[in-house]
């Protein structure tokens, strides 16, 4: 029976692993967008087999033509791929829940008693260990994305464009286009003779009750509005969030500091999940926890919104040479972006022998195993704070 026709039992099922591995993705994702991305290749790809490497880079580029989080915007399209619309619902929200809720208490740490629990420790284990993921997945990926010895010269390119400081965006659509025009001028020759993170430190934390204890109706509206706002537009990296927050939250509407927005950001970035859950630390600032949760549904419902409208695209992006070579040519410069991230988090991870051999012992189990990836976030986790004991 095919996925298209009603099959409850069938349904239940996927719609059940949809709902495991997504939350556990939620829990163990350690590293920003690219190691998200590399967690799920590893997963569902080369462990469960539930699409193909070719499907996963096209849904992988394709989440970069729309704004908002492409880690979690491509989890929500891999939960629409195995349990259509239900499954697109909870994978989002699956995925989104676990690293809410860790800010949301990191946040009431920080108001209360003004400073977080340590995590130092931890990710100088985990770190290593995600940035041998990623490095797995690039090579997995390799032969899928780069079919051609243009479209590696493409990816080259946008890599050293990327390491030089040049914009994810400009790289994207520069790497699209390129490819597009590529495929244009050979059909326009063939035819006429036969008719495209380092993590940042934790600073000192200084912590200090929400700016609004007990908010009114038109405070949380604003507050939701703006999220929603940022969530619709916004396009690019975590520092790019950064700059719409400072924007909005410090120079607009003056209600958090800009330390406050750098330690939200950085709660942000080392919790596990998506970058975008600094909006639900931000939220318990202003609102307590009822603004971390209005927060947090504002900044991701978009991207709910846009994977379905997405989901009517993507197959049809295969259907002319045009549109597939865009879609190379996006997937290519997407990849150089992964390995680049991946590079500037090495430099900033491996930074001692032991580092080293984690990530190294962790690359070498990923090629000879198919451990799951959670075995090597909790050892790199185990090893970081027997590290820090003993230091």
């Amino acid at each position: 029976m095919s996925q298209d026709q009603p099959d409850p039992v069938m349904d239940r099922r996927r719609l059940r692993e949809v709902t495991l591995v997504f939350l556990k993705l939620g829990v163990i994702a350690f590293g920003g967008p690219a190691a998200h991305t590399a967690m799920m290749r590893d997963e569902l790809v080369r462990r469960r087999g539930w699409v193909s490497d070719q499907r996963f880079v096209d849904l992988m580029g394709a989440t970069n033509l729309i704004p908002g989080p492409n880690s979690t915007e491509l989890a929500i399209h891999l939960g629409y791929d195995r349990a259509r619309w239900r499954g697109l619902i909870i994978a989002g929200v699956c995925f989104i829940v676990p690293a809410a809720l860790m800010v949301t208490a990191l946040a009431w740490a920080y108001v209360t008693y003004g400073s977080t629990p340590e995590v130092e420790g931890i990710l100088y284990g985990v770190v290593p260990a995600v940035i041998a993921i990623i490095v797995h997945a690039l090579f997995g990926l390799l032969r899928t994305a780069i079919k051609s010895i243009w479209l590696a010269v493409l990816a080259v390119a946008a890599l050293a464009a990327y390491l030089l400081g040049v914009n994810e965006l400009l790289i994207l659509a520069a790497g699209a286009l390129l490819a597009a025009a590529a495929q244009l001028a050979h059909r326009l020759r063939t035819d006429r003779p036969q008719a495209l993170l380092a993590l940042p430190l934790l600073g000192q934390l200084t912590g200090g009750s929400p700016v609004f204890p007990d908010p009114t109706g038109a405070q949380l509206t604003q507050l939701f509005l703006t999220m929603l706002k940022i969530g619709s537009v916004l396009y690019g990296s975590g520092y790019v969030l950064l700059a719409f927050l400072r924007g909005d939250f410090v120079e607009r509407l003056g209600w958090i500091t800009n330390q406050q927005l750098i330690d939200a950001v950085s709660i942000g970035q080392v919790t596990p999940g998506p970058v975008f859950t600094t909006a639900t630390f931000l939220g318990y600032l202003v609102a307590g926890p009822l603004g971390a949760f209005l927060a947090t549904v504002a900044i991701f419902l978009p991207s709910f919104l846009f994977v379905g409208l997405l989901t009517r695209l993507t197959d049809r992006l295969r259907a002319s040479d045009w549109t597939s070579a865009l879609l190379d040519g996006l997937n290519a410069a997407a990849l150089a972006l992964m390995a680049g991230v991946s590079y500037q988090l090495g430099t900033t991870a491996i930074i001692d022998p032991l580092t080293g051999a984690i990530a190294l012992v962790t690359l070498a189990l990923l090629w000879k195993t198919k451990l799951n990836n959670a075995w090597y976030i909790a050892a790199g986790a185990a090893i970081g704070l027997a590290h820090t004991l003993l230091t």
